[in-house]
């Protein structure tokens, strides 16, 4: 197979720092007292077999914004494709790579590997706020928006209004939605995948049964609906957890994609939250767990303004357009994905798309 290697140092404002800056920053940080920096490497390989016509790919790439907490070295990718180039979409911070095969390759394949750093980041709620740069005020206007999958009226309203009556602030409202969630939804493992994200639905039926990327949109679209900004952040563990070990994965991270929440506090910047790795905690670190105990009990604390980053982000993005696709947007962009003539392929079927994801460690 003839293969073609590639290498883009990043994109976008500071995605072109190379490996060579990271030991200054790992200084700077370490002289703070602040979280060591860890580098990974991730690699992707897609296979798309039996294909028909055509082909086309597409793969996520690590967050193309660097933030304190998380930042890019570039991505390298080889393969039989005939088109391989990085694509940015600005609104939401997605980056991919898009990838094409003529109608005459019968075995398309494509292995990208990307390199990034990043930190574990927690904000002291207890405090108050201090100064810092505000977020552009048409970022924050864009996660108040609604989306297809997480409405800001109606039910979601409606339930919105319920849970924070009575507060006045945007930081006991987001804790209350927060608790909210934790109290009563669950971890369904028959859920394929991380889930669709349809909080309409899950409102609606009152089953709150689901995975991260149900019940962290349920924190997202519930804030939205409150005037308080949040977001979705996608994308997968690299690592194992040095605190709970069902919220880490290493070496094959191919089912390891995770999504996140953020909220917005003025004084404050983005804060983490994740009530959907509490109910994980709760349905997989060991058998029979409540949230009375004192493990889950610890990671429902956590998790309202902290995150281990064993964990490569790529993006936030919802209603996702992949460029030249001929089928439709994607709810989110958190798994590899691909078309051929006969159309797109299920992201969460090996018999047709098949891709294995895996992650190691390259310095600290």
């Amino acid at each position: 197979m003839e293969r073609r290697t590639f290498l883009k140092l990043g994109i976008g404002v500071s995605g072109g720092m190379g490996l060579d800056a990271l030991p200054r920053i790992v200084r700077s940080a370490a002289a703070a007292g602040a979280p060591k920096w860890r580098t990974f490497e991730a690699t992707t390989r897609v296979e798309v077999l039996n294909p028909s016509g055509a082909t086309r790919a597409w793969v996520p790439l690590p967050l193309i914004t660097d933030t304190d907490y998380h930042q890019r070295h570039g991505d390298t990718w080889s393969g039989n494709i005939a088109v391989g180039k990085i694509s940015r979409d600005p609104k939401y911070d997605v980056g991919l790579l898009y990838a094409e095969w003529p109608a005459s390759e019968k075995s398309p394949v494509l292995e990208v590997t990307s390199r990034f750093s990043a930190r574990d980041r927690a904000v002291d709620l207890t405090t108050s706020p201090i100064t810092r740069s505000r977020e552009d005020e048409t970022v924050l206007a864009r996660y108040l928006e609604p989306t297809k999958f997480i409405p800001t009226d109606g039910i979601v309203l409606e339930t919105s209004q319920e849970i924070t009556r009575g507060l006045t602030t945007d930081l006991n409202k987001a804790r209350t939605i927060y608790e909210w969630i934790v109290e009563n939804t669950f971890r369904d493992p028959k859920v394929r995948g991380c889930g669709l994200g349809d909080i309409k639905t899950m409102l609606e039926t009152r089953y709150f049964g689901g995975k991260c990327a149900d019940l962290n949109a349920l924190f997202v679209g519930l804030a939205r609906a409150a005037g308080i900004p949040a977001r979705d952040v996608y994308g997968i563990r690299v690592a194992d957890s040095a605190e709970f070990k069902s919220l880490g994965k290493s070496g094959d991270i191919s089912k390891a994609q995770h999504c996140r929440a953020e909220f917005y506090l003025a004084g404050l910047g983005w804060i983490p939250v994740d009530p959907a790795d509490v109910r994980k905690v709760v349905l997989e670190e060991k058998p029979g767990l409540t949230l009375a105990d004192a493990i889950v009990k610890r990671a429902r604390a956590k998790f309202f303004g902290a995150w281990e980053m064993n964990y490569l982000i790529y993006n936030y993005g919802h209603d996702v357009k992949l460029p030249n696709a001929a089928g439709g947007p994607v709810p989110f962009l958190m798994y590899p994905q691909a078309e051929t003539l006969e159309g797109r392929r299920d992201s969460l079927e090996p018999t047709t798309f098949r891709y294995q994801i895996t992650s190691r460690e390259i310095g600290a």
